[in-house]
Formats: C-alpha cells, structure tokens, sequence
C-alpha cells in the first residue's frame, strides 16, 4: 500500500510569530530589504566606476542565488506550497488556505517574494548605467535585458506551477537563471573597460578554449537539469519525471564536468605559461579550484543517496562554475576604444590607477549627470 502524506493540511498562517503571520513577516522582510536597496541606491545618480562595480556585482550574486533558493524549494517538496500564480491560491496572493503544510507553504511563498530584491537590484543597476556621462549605449543594451529577464523569471516561474512542476519547466527555470548571469558577468567585465569594439586580447587557442568551456558547461548545466528531472526531488511528492534511468543520465553529466574540468586545466596552463593578464590566470584558476570542489560534492550526493543539503549545495557550485566559465570568457577579450589597436595580450598589461581587475577605467566614470 503506497505511503500517505501525514502531514496536516495547515496554511503559513499556522505560523505566528509575535502575533502575525509568517506570511506577513516574509513581506515585510522583503519590503525592507527593497527599501535598503533604495537608500543605498543613491550612489546611483553620480554613478562611478566603484559604485557601478558594486551594483553589478550585486546583479551577479542575486540572480545566481535565486537559483540556490529554488533549489531548496525543490529539495523540501515545497513547489506547490502555492499552488497558483501570480496568486499563492485561487482567493489569495499570500498563503492561506493554501491545502499544504505550513513549512511548504512558507518556503514557495518566501522564495516568490526574493525575486522583489532581484528584480530592484536590476533596476537599480539599469538607472546607474543610463545616469553615466558620457552615456554608454553598449552597458545600456546589457542592463535593460536584466529587469526584463527578471520578470520572464517570474513568468517561467508561473508555468512552472501550471504544469505542476513538469520537469521540463523546471529545467527552463533554472537555465533561465544561468543566462541572467551570464549577461550579469558581461556588464560586471565591460563596466571596468572604455568604450569600444571588442578584441581578443590572448592567444586563439586560450580564446578558443574559452569559448569551447561557454559550451560545454551550458551542456553540463542541461545535463545537470536532466539528472534533477529524473532523480528524486522533483519539487512535489506528485510531480512527474522525465523517466530516464538515472545512472545513464548521471554518466553523461558526469562526463561533461570531467571535460570541463580538462578545459579548464588547459586554460589555466596555457594562461600562466603564455603570460597572459592577471585576469585570464586569476579566472582560470579559480575555474579549475570550483570544478573541482563541484566534483567531490557531485560524487559525495550521489554516493549517499541525494541527500537534501549536498543536493542545494551542488546547485550553488552550478552556479559558482558557471559564473567561472563565463569570467574567464569575458577575459579573453578587451573593448577598445576606435581606431585603438590592443597588443596580442601575450604580456601583462600596465595596471592604471584604478585598474582593479586588470581592465582599464571605464569612459563615463566621471561623476554623472
């Protein structure tokens, strides 16, 4: 006889904390952390390089750490703690009555209310990069896409509870997340250069292998996503699988975290051999010591039967991999100003005064409008 959920159908109000709701708690925590955003915004209106530095920054880490918060929701069976959107339920936009426990209930509803943050750090970031003088058209192209993206988050977000997580919808989700940071890492890199057209600044081969690495750890992060739709948490004790045997899938996964982990030994000693800048050799390296580290608790989750923590832990070394594997492809390359020529990067750079990650400052740095 197939097992039955014991748990009671509570809703988050269950949980009172100071006489309010947990719901009510989860909104006012996210309220205030929009509002601090805000005050701390203020640097945006006489943008400088530091300042939009920082923002940037923080556009990375929000849209990355969004995608380690859904994975908890998955991980606790949390995925139809709302079993509507953009309402939680059919009569309400906060969690009541919502038919399930009231920790599920909590954890789908406070991981809806995170993307508020994400999406004000994103706006924030686009009104710093339009307030720059002089106006920088290529930062601008890459800021206005993030909000936008933000927002399709939510909307994937939303099939994804109609298709009671389908793991298919799930897999959208999550790699929708990884091209935000992707675009993230881009403005993060090219708000540190002067305006211009984009050179190779290292040998092909490195800028080869650098590309090759976008692609395989994009195929490592869909094959990551095949292996969460075929294994055991799929959000829901009743969302549906993908049906694959999960040792093949597992295999395969596998396979493309050793190629990258053999394009990122390549990267990292053709870089220190060849002299490549700081940045090249910093981003390498760094890519090699997270794959690694990805590797161990990859084989370390599966020895031991998923379990729930190393299983959102693995998720934030997709992350931290991926945002890896896209710094060390922006390195490679350099925006030069028109009618400039860069040199082979095959030597070390002088470092300006306000070279803080081996590019040189921005055009429009200066104070703002």
């Amino acid at each position: 006889m197939p097992a039955t959920n014991t748990l009671p159908p509570l809703a988050a109000e269950d949980i009172i904390l100071l006489g309010a709701p947990l719901w009510a708690w989860q909104i006012a925590v996210a309220a205030i952390g929009v509002l601090t955003l805000i005050l701390l915004s203020r640097t945006i209106w006489n943008p400088t390089q530091r300042s939009l530095r920082a923002w940037t920054l923080g556009n990375i880490v929000v849209n990355a750490g969004i995608a380690v918060t859904g994975a908890t929701v998955r991980v606790t069976e949390s995925g139809l703690g709302c079993s509507e959107w953009p309402k939680c339920t059919p009569d309400s936009f906060v969690p009541i009555d919502t038919g399930h426990a009231a920790f599920n209930a909590a954890v789908e509803f406070g991981n809806r209310t995170l993307t508020f943050v994400v999406l004000a750090v994103a706006v924030i970031t686009f009104v710093a990069v339009m307030r720059m003088s002089p106006r920088r058209l290529d930062l601008a192209r890459l800021a206005v896409i993030i909000p936008f993206g933000v927002l399709g988050q939510g909307l994937v977000g939303g099939i994804t509870v109609w298709t009671d997580l389908h793991p298919a919808s799930v897999a959208t989700h999550f790699l929708l997340s990884m091209v935000m940071t992707f675009l993230t890492v881009a403005l993060y890199v090219r708000c540190q250069e002067p305006e211009g057209k984009p050179q190779v600044s290292v040998g092909p081969m490195l800028h080869a292998i650098s590309v090759g690495l976008v692609v395989i750890g994009f195929l490592l992060l869909v094959a990551g996503t095949v292996v969460t739709g075929t294994g055991p948490h799929g959000g829901d004790a009743a969302a549906p699988r993908f049906g694959l045997d999960l040792q093949v899938v597992t295999r395969i996964h596998s396979a493309l975290a050793w190629l990258t982990l053999v394009g990122a030994l390549a990267a990292t000693a053709i870089a220190f051999r060849g002299g490549a800048r700081r940045p090249v050799r910093i981003s390498s390296a760094a890519l090699v010591a997270v794959v690694l580290l990805q590797g161990v608790l990859g084989y370390t989750q599966y020895a031991l039967g998923l379990p729930e923590a190393l299983v959102v832990l693995h998720v934030l070394g997709s992350a931290l991999t991926w945002v890896a594997v896209s710094r060390l492809y922006f390195s490679t390359s350099r925006l030069v100003p028109v009618g400039e020529v860069l040199d082979d990067g095959l030597s070390p750079a002088p470092a300006g005064p306000a070279d803080h990650d081996g590019g040189r400052t921005p055009a429009g740095s200066s104070p703002g409008r």
